[in-house]
């Protein structure tokens, strides 16, 4: 599991590699455009309800990973969440489904039955 450390708090918030590294994605690119925004999540460490934190330039974020490498991510999973987090609600992810809704991303949409699958980039993107 990584670790999120966010401003002076000792705490980590404890999330599963790959869904960190998609945060510290959304987030990296965020903070150096100078774009602060929430991140909500619920479902970490057995916590009934949700928690939130403002992200910003000027609050110390420290990622932790426990896999030596970089987790492959999907690129359309990456441009949902970036999407999201661009609106009035911030970034949300359920630590409990998230790896369904990461999967549902990846799957084509169809607009009928005899439709051919939309077009959409299943390239994995390699968290830095």
């Amino acid at each position: 599991m990584a670790k999120l450390y966010y401003g002076s708090d000792t705490a980590p918030v404890t999330l599963p590699d790959r869904l960190l590294g998609y945060i510290k994605v959304i987030t990296a690119t965020k903070l150096r455009r100078g774009e602060s925004f929430t991140l909500t999540w619920s479902g970490a460490d057995d916590e009934t309800g949700r928690s939130t934190i403002w992200l910003q330039p000027s609050i110390p974020l420290r990622f932790v990973f426990d896999s030596p490498e970089p987790e492959q991510l999907s690129g359309d999973y990456l441009r949902a969440l970036a999407d999201q987090s661009n609106s009035a609600t911030g970034l949300n992810v359920d630590v409990r489904t998230w790896e369904a809704a990461e999967e549902a991303a990846r799957t084509p949409a169809r607009t009928s039955a005899s439709a051919s699958p939309a077009r959409t980039s299943t390239r994995p993107v390699r968290a830095a």
